[in-house]
């Protein structure tokens, strides 16, 4: 049977074709594409290129998309390739049904109806009744030949004048309602039209088929933009305005010389078309709300980095910390994000209106990765933070870097947050005789990691824990065995800063990193020298006062007969007991299906050795 063509084009965007080709022929960075061998006839030098969706071979001609490449390579035929896929995919191929065909033939009568209604007010916009609508398109810079390259109309009045005109054509008000043109009451039944009296903006799918339409109102009405409904052919979270014309001027051949083409996303129509008109084809939007999974997916499909490029005011804000938030799970070592920080107050649209497109062009040159900016993002607005804030605004970027799925990238994220964190906070804010940071000159202080000795000022006695707490005296354990045996940070570290440490020991704890970040932390006794110097003596003796001491805490420094890691993994589920457990499950899942490298299978193991001390009732202290 022939496949529905959007089954198809979610088919392909929700496979990558450079995983798919890269598991049968190593694949190489060439730009924003890649390269290799051709896997069809046999060479010594690359001519076969992969792009966002589609592969040629430049030595024996070979050329197609993700479908094509594995009948090619498999010897399979087209069903047999798309079931394949969609299995991979998570999708279930649509069946030959009469639902099916009865839903495939609706698309195409709903697509014939947006068309008929795209020319007709087209055709209303040049019309005395669309002279305000043309008047206001104009006044905003853009060319006649922009407003009829983005198919932009007027709806006129709304007053049944639509359907009057289309009824002709075989155009009923109820494929209007399909269609999302229609307003509908409590009972679902239409009561005229949705669009009126708004300048029209087409929305297109990636493919350039007509699917909804966007409208703006004149003057002070509400809402100011106003989106179609979600359809048979339109859901908002997966369509990107401007994405069509975007992806083919990407994927279009540039002269020698010329820069590519960026992925740009902004925040409206205007500003996407703004942005074409003034030579930047590669802009999008999103309708409306905040960048989902869906339209980031779509995103990376054109480009490994797209530039988000926000309003530079507190809504801009918000939503590039939301953007950046949605990002973070999706991120892997090939694809990212960029942003691109305007002026306050200033959108693309007026911006180039004001400055020109060269000062537009300058911004997106300077558009910094997400990992140089997340922390401005994250720490907005915060001043001179007092000790309970460090110690939310430290644990919110771990939580944040956490999010990353890649391990090897969160811990990247992980350091660059951490870092970024001790040069602001303590470092730079370090007094005389304060170790670490700059002075007012721009000196070095003999930081926490080396250099001179230098006094620090004494600390106020810190506050007793609070009596009976168990949950505080389990934390003062833990960091005790890690004071006595810092070899296991590395296993325990995000477990431990995840804790909402009582303000004593998440400054021994803060000063701890701060040392780790600068390379090893040395023995027991080394580490105890730095936190001494650091003004830190009270605190550290503060956090290895736990009476009674566990055995690895009144050992010396070796193991014994109990295992250090297991000890602390041990008091750290008794915080949590449920928590753990339920971590220590879904890990040893990872484990089995193979996900788990051999330095995580080492930590699970001492987790599982505490996880079952718990569960058979072992306690290794009286507190326990």
């Amino acid at each position: 049977m022939a496949l529905d063509p959007a089954f198809l084009d979610e088919l392909r965007a929700r496979t990558p074709i450079a995983s798919v080709i890269g598991r049968r022929t190593k694949l190489v960075r060439s730009g924003r594409n890649w390269k290799a061998c051709c896997p069809f006839h046999g060479e010594k030098t690359p001519s076969f290129y992969v792009y966002d969706d589609h592969f040629h071979c430049f030595g024996c001609g070979a050329h197609g998309d993700v479908i094509s490449f594995v009948m090619q390579s498999e010897g399979r035929s087209f069903p047999e390739a798309v079931a394949e896929l969609a299995a991979q995919a998570g999708l279930d191929v649509p069946r030959a049904t009469p639902q099916q065909r009865e839903a495939d033939q609706r698309a195409r009568d709903l697509t014939e109806v947006l068309d008929l209604v795209q020319a007709a007010w087209m055709r209303r916009l040049h019309a005395p009744e669309g002279r305000a609508g043309l008047a206001y398109l104009r006044g905003r810079g853009l060319a006649d030949e922009t407003i009829a390259a983005f198919g932009l109309g007027w709806s006129g009045d709304g007053r049944g004048s639509l359907l009057a005109e289309l009824q002709p054509h075989g155009v009923t008000q109820d494929l209007l309602l399909q269609a999302g043109l229609m307003r509908v009451d409590e009972d679902g039944r239409p009561r005229g039209e949705l669009f009126f009296n708004r300048v029209i903006f087409p929305i297109r799918d990636r493919r350039g088929a007509l699917v909804s339409f966007g409208g703006r109102i004149l003057g002070d009405g509400q809402p100011k933009y106003l989106n179609g409904p979600e359809t048979a052919l339109f859901s908002k979270r997966r369509t990107l305005f401007g994405l069509d014309r975007a992806r083919a001027a990407i994927r279009a051949p540039r002269p020698r010389g010329a820069p590519p083409v960026e992925l740009v996303v902004a925040e409206g129509y205007m500003d996407v078309i703004a942005l074409h008109q003034a030579g930047f084809p590669g802009a999008v939007a999103p309708l409306g709300t905040a960048l989902t999974a869906e339209q980031m997916e779509a995103l990376w499909q054109i480009a490994p980095a797209p530039i988000l490029c926000f309003d530079g005011d507190a809504a801009g804000q918000r939503a590039a910390v939301k953007a950046a938030e949605t990002a973070l799970p999706l991120l892997d070592v090939n694809r990212t994000l960029r942003f691109c920080t305007l002026p306050e107050g200033e959108d693309p649209d007026s911006l180039l209106r004001a400055r020109g497109a060269g000062a537009v062009a300058a911004l997106l040159d300077g558009a910094s990765p997400l990992g140089h900016v997340l922390f401005d993002l994250l720490t907005a607005g915060v001043r001179d933070p007092g000790p309970e804030q460090r110690a939310a605004i430290r644990r919110r970027l771990t939580e944040v870097a956490a999010l990353i799925g890649d391990k090897a990238l969160a811990a990247e994220y992980r350091a660059t947050l951490l870092d970024r964190f001790f040069a602001t906070y303590r470092r730079a804010n370090a007094g005389p005789g304060r170790r670490g940071g700059k002075g007012p000159n721009g000196g070095t202080h003999g930081g926490l990691n080396g250099g001179a000795r230098i006094e620090a000022p004494a600390i106020p006695p810190a506050a007793p824990f609070a009596a009976g707490d168990a949950a505080q005296e389990r934390m003062r354990i833990l960091t005790a065995i890690l004071l006595r045996h810092p070899d296991i940070l590395p296993e325990i570290e995000d477990a431990y800063c995840r804790l909402d440490l009582p303000p004593v020991l998440a400054r021994v704890r803060a000063a701890v990193m701060d040392l780790a970040a600068g390379g090893d932390l040395g023995g027991a006794e080394d580490l105890a020298a730095r936190l001494d110097a650091a003004g830190l003596a009270g605190d550290r003796a503060l956090a290895l006062a736990a009476d009674p001491l566990p055995l690895a805490l009144s050992a010396a420094d070796t193991l014994m007969a109990v295992e250090v890691r297991q000890e602390w993994w041990h008091f750290y589920a008794l915080l949590n007991v449920r928590q753990f457990g339920e971590d220590v499950r879904l890990d040893t899942e990872r484990l089995c299906a193979g996900t788990l490298d051999a330095k995580s299978w080492a930590s699970l193991r001492t987790r599982l050795l505490a996880w079952e001390s718990l569960r058979r009732g072992d306690t290794l202290t009286e507190d326990a």
